[in-house]
Protein backbone atom coordinates (compact mmCIF):
# COMPACT_ATOMS: atom_id res chain seq x y z
CA UNK A 1 0.00 0.00 0.00
CA UNK A 2 3.05 2.16 0.07
CA UNK A 3 2.49 5.56 -1.80
CA UNK A 4 -0.77 4.63 -2.86
CA UNK A 5 -2.30 7.57 -0.22
CA UNK A 6 0.46 10.05 -1.27
CA UNK A 7 -0.61 9.67 -4.36
CA UNK A 8 -4.54 9.89 -3.64
CA UNK A 9 -3.56 13.21 -1.91
CA UNK A 10 -1.60 14.67 -4.33
CA UNK A 11 -4.10 13.73 -7.36
CA UNK A 12 -6.90 15.57 -5.06
CA UNK A 13 -5.35 18.26 -3.42
CA UNK A 14 -1.80 18.45 -4.94
CA UNK A 15 -1.73 22.25 -4.37
CA UNK A 16 -2.08 22.09 -0.87
CA UNK A 17 0.79 19.10 -0.86
CA UNK A 18 4.47 21.03 0.59
CA UNK A 19 6.11 17.49 1.09
CA UNK A 20 5.95 13.40 0.91
CA UNK A 21 7.46 10.45 1.98
CA UNK A 22 7.07 7.06 2.83
CA UNK A 23 9.89 5.68 4.62
CA UNK A 24 9.74 2.66 6.09
CA UNK A 25 6.12 2.15 4.29
CA UNK A 26 4.65 5.25 6.49
CA UNK A 27 2.87 6.88 3.83
CA UNK A 28 3.23 10.57 5.17
CA UNK A 29 1.99 14.02 3.75
CA UNK A 30 3.17 17.31 4.76
CA UNK A 31 0.15 19.99 3.70
CA UNK A 32 -1.13 23.54 4.40
CA UNK A 33 -3.48 23.97 6.76
CA UNK A 34 -6.25 25.76 5.46
CA UNK A 35 -7.76 23.23 3.98
CA UNK A 36 -7.01 19.85 6.32
CA UNK A 37 -10.38 19.12 7.01
CA UNK A 38 -11.72 18.76 3.18
CA UNK A 39 -8.63 16.55 2.57
CA UNK A 40 -9.43 14.47 5.84
CA UNK A 41 -13.29 14.42 4.96
CA UNK A 42 -12.02 13.31 1.39
CA UNK A 43 -9.52 10.62 3.05
CA UNK A 44 -12.80 9.20 5.23
CA UNK A 45 -15.46 9.12 2.67
CA UNK A 46 -13.40 7.98 -0.79
CA UNK A 47 -14.58 4.27 -1.30
CA UNK A 48 -10.76 3.54 -2.68
CA UNK A 49 -8.85 4.80 0.97
CA UNK A 50 -11.94 4.45 3.54
CA UNK A 51 -9.62 6.49 6.34
CA UNK A 52 -12.74 5.93 8.81
CA UNK A 53 -10.56 5.51 12.72
CA UNK A 54 -8.60 8.59 13.55
CA UNK A 55 -5.64 7.49 15.78
CA UNK A 56 -4.12 10.45 17.03
CA UNK A 57 -3.88 13.82 16.86
CA UNK A 58 -0.72 15.87 18.37
CA UNK A 59 1.42 18.71 18.02
CA UNK A 60 5.07 19.50 17.69
CA UNK A 61 6.99 22.23 18.38
CA UNK A 62 10.38 22.83 16.11
CA UNK A 63 11.29 26.08 17.96
CA UNK A 64 13.83 27.38 15.68
CA UNK A 65 12.16 26.41 12.84
CA UNK A 66 10.05 28.07 10.64
CA UNK A 67 7.05 27.50 10.49
CA UNK A 68 7.69 26.63 14.23
CA UNK A 69 4.44 23.76 15.00
CA UNK A 70 2.75 21.06 12.98
CA UNK A 71 -0.39 19.46 13.97
CA UNK A 72 -0.03 15.89 12.67
CA UNK A 73 -3.06 13.29 11.97
CA UNK A 74 -2.71 9.60 11.98
CA UNK A 75 -6.03 8.17 10.07
CA UNK A 76 -6.16 4.47 9.52
CA UNK A 77 -8.68 2.03 7.62
CA UNK A 78 -10.22 -0.65 9.38
CA UNK A 79 -11.52 -1.98 5.95
CA UNK A 80 -8.47 -1.85 4.03
CA UNK A 81 -6.18 -2.02 6.66
CA UNK A 82 -3.98 1.43 5.45
CA UNK A 83 -2.76 4.10 7.13
CA UNK A 84 -1.65 7.73 6.40
CA UNK A 85 -0.10 10.77 8.06
CA UNK A 86 -0.72 14.09 7.50
CA UNK A 87 1.68 16.44 9.01
CA UNK A 88 -0.08 20.47 9.45
CA UNK A 89 2.69 23.13 9.03
CA UNK A 90 0.98 25.86 11.61
CA UNK A 91 2.82 29.51 11.79
CA UNK A 92 3.37 30.57 15.39
CA UNK A 93 2.28 34.21 14.84
CA UNK A 94 -0.95 32.51 13.30
CA UNK A 95 -1.55 29.31 15.41
CA UNK A 96 -4.73 27.69 14.02
CA UNK A 97 -6.04 25.05 12.71
CA UNK A 98 -9.36 24.11 11.19
CA UNK A 99 -11.09 21.36 13.45
CA UNK A 100 -12.00 18.40 12.56
CA UNK A 101 -14.20 17.32 15.47
CA UNK A 102 -17.41 17.18 13.06
CA UNK A 103 -15.37 14.15 10.86
CA UNK A 104 -14.28 12.50 14.09
CA UNK A 105 -16.34 12.13 17.41
CA UNK A 106 -12.84 11.45 19.27
CA UNK A 107 -11.09 14.70 17.72
CA UNK A 108 -12.71 17.17 19.95
CA UNK A 109 -10.97 15.85 22.59
CA UNK A 110 -7.39 15.49 20.88
CA UNK A 111 -7.74 18.50 19.93
CA UNK A 112 -8.16 20.01 23.58
CA UNK A 113 -5.05 18.08 24.63
CA UNK A 114 -3.14 19.90 21.53
CA UNK A 115 -4.46 23.14 22.25
CA UNK A 116 -3.96 23.09 26.39
CA UNK A 117 -0.28 21.46 25.88
CA UNK A 118 1.02 23.34 22.74
CA UNK A 119 -1.43 27.12 22.55
CA UNK A 120 -2.48 25.51 19.01
CA UNK A 121 -6.41 26.64 18.71
CA UNK A 122 -8.82 24.81 16.30
CA UNK A 123 -11.10 26.70 14.29
CA UNK A 124 -14.45 26.55 15.32
CA UNK A 125 -14.43 23.82 17.57
CA UNK A 126 -17.77 23.29 19.98
CA UNK A 127 -15.50 23.09 23.01
CA UNK A 128 -11.88 24.59 23.37
CA UNK A 129 -11.20 24.76 26.77
CA UNK A 130 -8.45 23.50 29.12
CA UNK A 131 -8.44 19.29 29.22
CA UNK A 132 -5.33 18.11 30.85
CA UNK A 133 -4.77 21.01 32.99
CA UNK A 134 -6.90 23.57 35.33
CA UNK A 135 -8.10 26.45 33.68
CA UNK A 136 -6.30 29.19 35.32
CA UNK A 137 -2.80 27.22 34.20
CA UNK A 138 -0.74 30.03 32.49
CA UNK A 139 1.05 29.08 29.09
CA UNK A 140 1.57 25.65 27.51
CA UNK A 141 4.03 23.05 28.83
CA UNK A 142 4.69 21.30 25.99
CA UNK A 143 5.99 24.51 23.85
CA UNK A 144 9.66 24.48 24.27
CA UNK A 145 10.04 27.66 25.21
CA UNK A 146 7.68 27.03 28.12
CA UNK A 147 9.81 28.13 31.61
CA UNK A 148 9.20 25.00 33.60
CA UNK A 149 10.59 27.05 36.86
CA UNK A 150 7.73 29.35 36.28
CA UNK A 151 5.51 30.05 39.53
CA UNK A 152 1.81 29.05 38.16
CA UNK A 153 -1.00 30.60 39.79
CA UNK A 154 -2.33 29.33 43.15
CA UNK A 155 -6.19 28.04 43.06
CA UNK A 156 -8.43 28.18 45.82
CA UNK A 157 -9.58 24.62 46.63
CA UNK A 158 -13.11 23.42 46.33
CA UNK A 159 -12.93 22.19 49.45
CA UNK A 160 -10.69 21.72 52.50
CA UNK A 161 -8.03 19.15 51.85
CA UNK A 162 -8.96 15.88 53.62
CA UNK A 163 -7.17 14.64 56.78
CA UNK A 164 -7.75 10.65 57.50
CA UNK A 165 -6.58 11.08 61.19
CA UNK A 166 -9.16 14.04 61.73
CA UNK A 167 -11.56 12.05 60.20
CA UNK A 168 -11.14 8.95 62.20
CA UNK A 169 -11.42 10.58 65.49
CA UNK A 170 -14.28 12.64 64.62
CA UNK A 171 -16.35 9.79 62.82
CA UNK A 172 -15.33 6.87 64.47
CA UNK A 173 -14.01 7.57 67.98
CA UNK A 174 -16.54 10.58 68.12
CA UNK A 175 -14.20 13.04 69.44
CA UNK A 176 -11.22 15.18 68.41
CA UNK A 177 -7.90 15.29 68.79
CA UNK A 178 -5.04 16.93 69.92
CA UNK A 179 -3.14 17.99 66.85
CA UNK A 180 -6.91 18.01 64.53
CA UNK A 181 -7.36 21.54 63.10
CA UNK A 182 -10.89 21.68 64.48
CA UNK A 183 -8.55 22.80 67.65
Amino acid sequence: MAKRLIKFVKKHFGDEVLDSHSRLGNDTVVLKKERIAEIIERLRDDDKTQMDMLRAITGVDYLHRDPRFEVVYVLYSLAKKHMVTLRVVVDEDDCKVPTISHLYGCAAWTEREVWDMYGIEFEEHPDLRRVLLYQEFEGHPLRKDYDKQDAQPRIELLSRERDSVEEFNVFVKNQSSEGSREN
